[in-house]
């Protein structure tokens, strides 16, 4: 999310778009987006096990559904989400690919009924229920339930055939490159560190010997991305349902500073409520096809801020682009020959950074975490969510962000509020 502010109020009216007066400029402007956007798309598929061209189909088709939803007024395209990463690692391993995609759309869906509320009720219930010392800890437990797999990917322990030399220079390389990229970029080059990282280490992997090219070779150029129906199981769905609380509360903070750039008040037209229902949607129609939940992409609010494109039909663009790669079966071959360790180091800063927003939220709230609410609020949740702690059994097991956040709303609600807070 960009952190953008003026002292002057965000106004009601559309904003004024840079130019897009020809078909071939709003195309090449839209492909623009696409490319800021593609390094962190295809991550989370590479990262879940999901299928990267199923992921850029979803993500053309959950835009689609957001700007039909909002009537076009937002400037913002959605992609494959960060924060459902490490849940659904943990849900495939425990319940499969097909369960996990139902539990995701039941995700999507609680997208949808919050919308729904904001829309009768506003937001003050909202933030009652899911004040910042529920949220930064959970948040904090979805960056750092699976840091010890990234750190196994890293270090070659995943990898059949590299052994722990060669993966740790191709995942320290990937991740320096990443993070001279993130510091010291400039321009366009700052808002494609991801994408950086990878090419980086998949080149250094290519001179090592490394990559293996048999499934590109096998690939079709043209195909049908490989799409997965979903299936519901209670114990999936009630493992990925509260993972969808964090994101959702996010996603206000994601209108305010694409409101701040384009100097519009989405939260007023077209409404929190329209961009939540067109979030959640969005995120139901991956899970429909096998894709990962999509939500607003931060790299392309940067890239809107630094080219002052604010015409949502370049965002269609986009997403009709990225539906068209989809069907490029030789691209996703590719992506998939990505080695494990060049993705490791990639990982070990996305979880910790994760982790960093979530540490972020608790300090920007500005409450003492060692008042003993605070306290016992924020400890169970992380021991909770990251020391593997469940409850019940079979379809009603509750384990991991999802025991952490329920967790930690119930105590949120039941425990006396000290007079600090």
């Amino acid at each position: 999310m960009t952190d953008s502010s003026s002292s002057q109020a965000p106004s009601s009216r559309a904003p004024t778009a840079a130019p897009t007066d020809s078909l071939p400029r709003l195309l090449l402007t839209g492909a623009q987006m696409l490319f800021v956007a593609f390094g962190a798309l295809v991550l989370v598929p590479l990262l879940t096990g999901l299928d990267p061209n199923v992921a850029m189909f979803t993500a053309g088709i959950g835009t689609l559904v957001f700007h039909a939803t909002t009537r076009m007024t937002v400037p913002v395209f959605l992609a494959s989400s960060f924060a459902f990463i490490a849940p659904i690692q943990g849900s495939i391993a425990n319940f499969g690919v097909s369960a996990t995609l139902g539990g995701l759309m039941a995700a999507g869906l609680v997208y949808v009924v919050i919308s729904q509320v904001v829309r009768l009720k506003g937001t003050g219930w909202l933030h009652r229920l899911l004040p910042p010392v529920v949220v930064g800890p959970v948040i904090m437990v979805i960056g750092l339930a699976l840091a010890p797999v990234a750190v196994s990917m890293a270090t070659g322990e995943t990898s059949e055939t590299i052994g722990y030399g060669q993966a740790m220079v191709l995942s320290m390389s990937s991740l320096l490159v990443t993070l001279v990229l993130a510091v010291f970029g400039r321009g366009l080059l700052r808002l494609v560190p991801i994408m950086g990282g990878i090419v980086a280490g998949y080149l250094l992997a290519l001179v090592m010997g490394v990559v293996d090219f048999t499934p590109v070779s096998e690939a079709a150029w043209l195909a049908l991305p490989s799409f997965t129906a979903p299936s519901f199981h209670w114990a999936a769905i009630l493992f990925m349902i509260p993972v969808a609380i964090a994101p959702a509360v996010e996603h206000i903070g994601d209108m305010v500073a694409i409101g701040s750039v384009t100097r519009h008040n989405y939260l007023e037209r077209p409404g929190l409520h329209r961009t939540l229902l067109g979030d959640g949607l969005a995120t139901m129609s991956a899970g429909v096809f096998g894709g990962p939940p999509n939500t607003t992409y931060s790299e392309v609010t940067g890239a809107v801020t630094l080219t002052r494109a604010f015409d949502p039909r370049i965002m269609v663009a986009a997403a009709v682009t990225a539906i068209l790669l989809a069907f490029f079966a030789k691209l996703g071959a590719v992506l998939q020959t990505i080695p494990g360790p060049v993705m490791g180091g990639i990982m070990t800063l996305l979880f910790g950074s994760i982790a960093v927003v979530g540490m972020n939220t608790l300090v920007r709230a500005g409450q003492a975490l060692t008042a003993a609410r605070n306290l016992v609020v924020v400890s169970l949740i992380l021991v909770f969510g990251i020391g593997g702690m469940h409850v019940g059994g079979g379809q009603f097991s509750l384990q991991g962000v999802s025991l952490a956040a329920l967790v930690g709303i119930a105590l949120n609600l039941v425990l006396p509020r000290a007079s600090e807070d």
